[in-house]
Formats: C-alpha cells, sequence, structure tokens
C-alpha cells in the first residue's frame, strides 16, 4: 500500500510540474511579411514545438520550431523564448518578379529558421499574444537570407 501512495505522489508531482507552464496548446492567427496559422504545443514547463502555415508571393511555407520559453522581466505570465527549426515552401513563380529567375517556373525552398519572441498570456480570456523575429535562411532553391519574417501572433489557448 505505502508503495501505491508513494507512486501516486510521484505521479502526480511529475505530472504538475510539466503543466506549470500557462497554457499546453495555442492555435492562432499569424500576422506580418508571412500571414498564416500557427501551433504551439508544450511538452513540459519550457520547451515547446511551434508549427507555422504561413502565405506570400503566393506560395506556401510550412514551418517546424523547437522553441525554449523563460519567465520575461519578472512578469507572471510574461515569456519571452527562442529556437530553431526549419521549412519548406512552395511557389508557382508568378508573383515572384524575376527575383527567383524566370517567371512561371515552380520554385520548392527548403531551409533553416531561428526565432526570438514575447509572448503575454491573458488570465482573463483565453488568449495569447505574442511578437517574435523568424529569420530563415534557405539552403535548397533559391539560395538566400530572408530577415523580415517577424509577426504578431494571437492565439486561443487550452
Amino acid at each position: 500500500m505505502k508503495k501505491i501512495v508513494i507512486t501516486c505522489l510521484i505521479v502526480f508531482c511529475l505530472v504538475s510540474v510539466s503543466y506549470a507552464q500557462d497554457y499546453k496548446t495555442g492555435i492562432g492567427l499569424r500576422v506580418g511579411p508571412y500571414n498564416g496559422l500557427t501551433v504551439k504545443h508544450f511538452m513540459g514547463e519550457k520547451p515547446a514545438f511551434e508549427l507555422i502555415l504561413a502565405t506570400r508571393w503566393s506560395g506556401f511555407v510550412i514551418t517546424g520550431l523547437y522553441e525554449i520559453h523563460n519567465q520575461a522581466f519578472n512578469t507572471e505570465r510574461l515569456k519571452w523564448y527562442y529556437g530553431f527549426g526549419g521549412h519548406i515552401g512552395f511557389w508557382n513563380g508568378d508573383y515572384t518578379h524575376n527575383y527567383w529567375g524566370k517567371v512561371g517556373t515552380p520554385y520548392t525552398v527548403v531551409g533553416i529558421d531561428g526565432i526570438l519572441g514575447l509572448e503575454y498570456s491573458f488570465t482573463e480570456v483565453p488568449i495569447n499574444i505574442g511578437v517574435d523575429w523568424k529569420p530563415a535562411i534557405n539552403i535548397v532553391g533559391y539560395n538566400n537570407y530572408w530577415y523580415d519574417g517577424g509577426a504578431l501572433s494571437i492565439r486561443y489557448i487550452f
């Protein structure tokens, strides 16, 4: 009986620690040079995965990020975060204005991303708002640096 009680206490403590962040999952909109959807899911108190589905230049980019969150400015529910990940993007070439080569030629790019941001989760409503900078480097396809990946994200949090 003692073993069962001790095991239950240990499991309860581990579960409590793993859910210490302000929310477990958030789904919402991302507005900036790349507009789209964002889904962020925490695996513990600090680590999270974020999936971004965005559009720009009549193309589509899928980005996956691993992020680490920390409390910011000693303020409850305000966090700063950093992370890294990768992206894959697809364009038909009609709206790239000859920057990437011949107009009308389809393009696919693959690259790596970084992210640095700040977010706040409200207590009154299940909403999270964040601002970030997400630079990217394309490795395959149009080899270039995208420095303008900043955005404002608004998520419904669970």
